[in-house]
């Protein structure tokens, strides 16, 4: 499913990444009154009502002379490009300013859909500043205080009045798509070319040789599959070229329209930081997870090195021990006959479906073998369990009161869940509601 994609853009300090946090409802855009403190595009997604989007944070555009400064308007630019809807940020505080005219003559240029932003109106200031921004030209303008929460409401209805509910992807339903990400140079594209038999994607040694995520559709044992190939996802801040802040966003949209991603890490260089971090768009992305370790040509004494990754990865990776590993080399194809079978094995986990009797049956053994702790004379039971949707496997839990749930027993009932029902390679959630709440 296609999601939309919504970017911010002004002039420095008017209020945007306050604004991103808001929309977003957590912290994750640096805030600090020094205007240009946001370098680098930002990206998260925001969920709401029936509507769930894509939201980059971006630097100011500022007139001023220098790299840096031309920089930002550049990253600014391919923002404005990937996004469907853009929210022109102003400041109803200070008023118009020469800045927000530059940036004016660059969304007219866009042709894009524009929604005026007048932030910081709590101030009593705005009151005599409002109606200059209507100089700007453009056609809709809305009233917030990102800092007071005001207007946000009115400001997700004017962005989402024209997203369609459901966005269904250029394939069919039984298409397997699946995504191969990872950091620069650790040999995504080759790994392509592997699984193809054939050189469909270019491939060099230089990081960074692919920019786009890349559809390639083709069939094994009578599946029809589509391979996304994304541009390696580098550490913010190491982002030196404007093209490869691009590809982030890309990659993180090949991750969405994905049913499994494949994690690839290069076996010569061992696993680093990155590499979780990567991890975890697929992860809060619900996505089916296959950790491909790669190049192990290049390994020597490959028996003990197996068992030393292996343990390196379960410690590395925690947050997801349901991940199977593949080693492989995708230059020379060794082991490659290992990847297209764990694919299937790992979306037809992510899809499959448990028998409301038996989930039950599972639970209240679980329960009655390991009774969670009392809290202020207080215990929790569980009276009824069923799984709700698929992609990922989500199971409500009707509990007496979700107050009693401890992270440690949570994860000893989706252990229980997993000793029980074979959903290796694929996350599963675990959502409690108070009876009352049924």
């Amino acid at each position: 499913m296609k999601k939309p994609v919504v970017a911010l853009v002004g002039r420095p300090n008017v209020g945007k990444s306050t604004l991103f946090n808001r929309l977003v409802g957590k912290r994750i855009s640096i805030i600090e009154d020094t205007p240009g403190i946001t370098r680098d595009r930002i990206y998260s997604m925001v969920n709401y009502n029936d509507y769930s989007f894509h939201l980059i944070d971006t630097g100011g555009i500022d007139i001023g002379e220098g790299d840096f400064n031309k920089d930002i308007k550049a990253q600014a630019l391919l923002a404005v490009d990937e996004a469907d809807v853009v929210l022109f940020i102003v400041d109803g505080k200070e008023g118009l300013t020469a800045n927000d005219y530059v940036v004016k003559d660059m969304l007219i240029k866009s042709n894009k859909d524009i929604i005026v932003v007048i932030n910081k109106v709590d101030s009593k200031l705005a009151k005599d500043n409002l109606y200059d921004f209507y100089e700007l030209g453009f056609d809709k303008y809305i009233e917030v205080s990102a800092e007071q929460n005001i207007g946000i409401g009115k400001l997700l209805d004017e962005i989402t009045k024209d997203f369609k509910k459901i966005d269904f992807d250029d394939y069919e339903n039984q298409v397997i798509k699946f995504s191969v990400i990872g950091r620069p140079n650790v040999g995504k594209s080759s790994l392509v070319n592997a699984i193809l038999n054939e050189d469909r994607v270019l491939v060099g040694n230089v990081a960074g040789t692919t920019r786009d995520a890349i559809d390639m559709p083709f069939t094994y044992h009578n599946q029809e599959f589509v391979v996304i190939d994304t541009a390696g996802m580098r550490k913010r801040g190491k982002i030196y070229e404007n093209v490869e802040k691009y590809s982030l966003l890309r990659a993180l949209k090949a991750i969405d329209r994905s049913d499994v991603c494949l994690l690839v890490i290069d076996a010569k260089e061992g696993i680093i930081e990155h590499d979780k971090h990567i991890a975890s768009y697929a992860l809060e992305a619900g996505k089916a997870i296959i950790i491909v370790v790669n190049k192990w040509d290049t390994i020597d004494n490959k028996d003990e090195a197996m068992k030393f990754f292996t343990k390196e990865i379960r410690n590395n990776f925690q947050f997801m021990t349901f991940a199977p590993i593949i080693f492989l080399s995708a230059l020379t194809k060794k082991r490659i006959h290992t990847l297209m079978p764990e694919i299937l094995r790992v979306y037809e986990n992510s899809k499959k479906e448990i028998k409301t009797s038996l989930l039950n049956d599972v639970i209240t053994d679980a329960y009655l073998l390991n009774l969670p702790p009392s809290y202020k004379g207080k215990r929790l039971k569980i009276y009824f369990s069923n799984q709700v949707s698929i992609q990922p496997p989500t199971f409500n839990i009707q509990v007496n009161s979700k107050g009693l749930i401890h992270f440690s027993y949570k994860r000893y009932l989706e252990n229980k869940i997993r000793e029980s029902f074979d959903f290796e390679g694929t996350p599963i959630v675990l959502q409690f509601k108070n009876k009352a709440e049924e």
